[in-house]
């Protein structure tokens, strides 16, 4: 029993000292031999791998007791080391967040625009674009993501392809159209839902910092800018009196979309955010509001 504590002891030890490293074993009980790349207690014998294991066991058993046991291999790796790549793609990223929209519009002047229409003498004002912030989401797919090694993986660069999506919906009854001309106005009809949506193709380009290189959830933060061409809008309306109806068309807002944008990421848990540096609308109409947006992002890195 003495002699089996002594060699758990030792195993112990040696194994400290040969941390990281790939090692050979073999056993004997009845003496200690160590050198720059082996340790024997009796019949065991601890070799370095990748050295000749023949002549380290031929050399470790020379003596008057030359017993051979069997040969145990134990394999050491480094732990939570992360393997690096210079190019890292992601498919299939999902953004799920809220939208709202910053408001900096002068309705006197607007109104003489033409695009915000008076019906029944109700013009259109401020307060009939106050939208439901609860209710009023941004959803990203993004086909891919792509990050680019600049400096040591702590500095890189990252772009994707996929589609933005906004949803605006308004407390008040206004309503979109294309025809006869593209106009808002005041409807006559109380609707229980009532959203603007708008859809873009958008390519993202972001300056990655990642603080925790060597892990796979650390810290890191993102900042660039995103360009998105409107693929489709249309105003989604339920009520009692016309049931659900759409109305599709550009109505018009602008056909690119420019954005500054960031994302946050802390553990596994990453953020993003997004605010226009154009307008939503055209300049025709009179109009002057900013989209922003901020949720989760479900992705990778």
């Amino acid at each position: 029993m003495k002699q089996w504590i002594i060699v758990a002891g030792l195993l112990c030890a040696s194994g400290m000292v040969l941390a990281q490293q790939t090692e050979t074993v073999r056993v004997q009980a009845d003496s200690i031999f160590i050198s720059s790349d082996t340790v024997k207690v009796g019949n065991f014998i601890i070799i370095q791998k990748n050295r000749n294991l023949s002549n380290r066991v031929d050399r470790a058993t020379n003596g008057p007791n030359q017993r051979m046991n069997s040969v145990i291999t134990i394999s050491t790796k480094p732990r939570n080391k992360k393997n690096n790549q210079n190019v890292v793609t992601n498919w299939g990223i999902l953004d799920l967040g809220f939208t709202n929209i910053n408001d900096n519009t002068n309705y006197t002047t607007a109104q003489g625009a033409g695009y915000l229409t008076t019906v029944n003498g109700n013009p259109v004002t401020k307060n009939n674009f106050n939208l439901r912030t609860g209710k009023s989401s941004n959803v990203n797919i993004w086909f891919f993501m792509q990050k680019l090694n600049v400096t040591k993986h702590v500095v890189n660069l990252k772009y994707g392809l996929g589609l933005e999506m906004y949803n605006f919906r308004f407390e008040d009854n206004i309503s979109f159209r294309s025809t006869p001309q593209p106009m808002v106005f005041n409807d006559t009809v109380n609707f229980s839902k009532n959203k603007l949506y708008v859809g873009y193709l958008t390519v993202p380009f972001m300056l990655n910092f990642n603080l925790t290189p060597s892990k796979d959830n650390g810290l890191s933060f993102s900042a660039g800018v995103s360009a998105g061409y409107l693929l489709s809008s249309r105003n989604k309306q339920i009520s009692n009196e016309r049931g659900k109806v759409k109305y599709k068309g550009d109505f018009n807002l602008q056909p690119w979309r420019v954005a500054a944008i960031g994302e946050l990421g802390l553990g596994p848990i990453r953020l993003y955010g997004s605010y226009s540096l154009n307008n939503l609308y055209k300049e025709s109409t009179g109009l002057d509001q900013i989209p922003y947006a901020v949720g989760i992002r479900f992705s990778r890195f």
